[in-house]
């Protein structure tokens, strides 16, 4: 029960994480669908950190780690800013290349380089032992990962950030009425792009928290195995609202760790299921989830439509 508990709360902060971000660019008028490249680019980035730097000190390696996905995710992210603000391109149509660009560019690379220090390693995995025990305080056999608590923290800051600062509340005027918005002088497209920024941000320590989850060592072919859509499916359930996110990404959570740990549950495990069934089971949970509350969904009214400033 304690190991269900554990997975059950690492696999929500990821969602938590990746979700806010995704909630935080919709508010602000963009849908970002290229949240699962996001992910894998800032992954990529925090594994990096944690291969190469040599720092003893744990509180300077999570700070480092972070500090390196934030970045790589909010560079990455400004791509679907570019291509869906400036220019005005679709953006389900940019989400779904991003997507594709961040696991494949992310394979090249970390191949690329280790082939580099060893001609004979043509492998995509990054290994990160040692850094990893630095995330990790084992609290009488509950291992209690420092992301639970960062996940906890982003939803205290962007329920505040929406709901009581003048940033927030400019922002969700811009994903409702973006034309009214603009008349009372509010910059749509300054706006626009912070959401898309801070969702980079999220996406990017959503990724990283995804790979240290249960491994020491990642391949990054393997990309997030879906997390990026499942965080989107927790976003719509949770209604754009960072209180229900959370608790909607507990209940996926516990989906997901179901996968990890049902050998532990004798009931579970005398029904012979294969493992990929259970594997399956929060994405299914999803899709039965938005079949019976899509109708209830009410997003941003502006979401996904390019503002044009000569429009009214």
């Amino acid at each position: 029960m304690l190991l269900l508990i554990q997975y059950t709360l690492i696999f929500s902060s990821v969602l938590i994480l990746v979700a806010l971000g995704g909630c935080i660019s919709e508010h602000s008028g963009v849908i970002n669908l290229g949240l699962e490249g996001i992910m894998v680019i800032g992954a990529l980035g925090g594994a990096l950190m944690m291969r190469y730097c040599q720092t003893e000190s744990a509180f300077l390696m999570v700070l480092l780690v972070i500090l390196a996905a934030t970045l790589f995710g909010v560079i990455y992210s400004a791509l679907l800013g570019a291509a869906c603000i400036n220019f005005k391109a679709d953006q389900t149509l940019v989400g779904t290349a991003l997507n594709l660009l961040g696991t494949a560019a992310a394979t090249v690379f970390v191949k690329a380089i280790n082939t580099a220090a060893n001609p004979d390693d043509h492998s995509s995995e990054i290994e990160y032992i040692r850094a990893r025990k630095m995330f990790i305080l084992n609290i009488k056999g509950f291992e209690f990962n420092w992301f639970m608590l960062i996940a906890l923290i982003a939803v205290i800051v962007i329920a505040v950030l929406l709901y009581k600062t003048k940033f927030g509340l400019r922002l969700m005027a811009c994903g409702e009425h973006p034309q009214a918005a603009d008349s009372v002088g509010i910059n749509v497209y300054k706006m626009r792009w912070a959401g898309v920024l801070i969702s980079g941000a999220l996406g990017g320590l959503g990724g990283i928290c995804y790979i240290l989850a249960g491994v020491s060592i990642w391949k990054f072919e393997n990309g997030v195995a879906g997390f990026g859509f499942l965080a989107l499916a927790v976003m719509i359930f949770g209604q754009w609202k960072p209180g229900r996110i959370a608790l909607a990404a507990l209940l996926f959570g516990l989906f997901r760790a179901l996968s990890n740990t049902y050998v532990g549950f004798p009931a579970l495990a005398s029904l012979n299921l294969p493992g990929n069934v259970y594997n399956m089971m929060p994405y299914i949970v999803s899709l039965i989830v938005l079949a019976f509350t899509s109708k209830q969904s009410r997003a941003p009214k502006a979401e996904g439509i390019p503002y044009d400033k000569g429009s009214r």
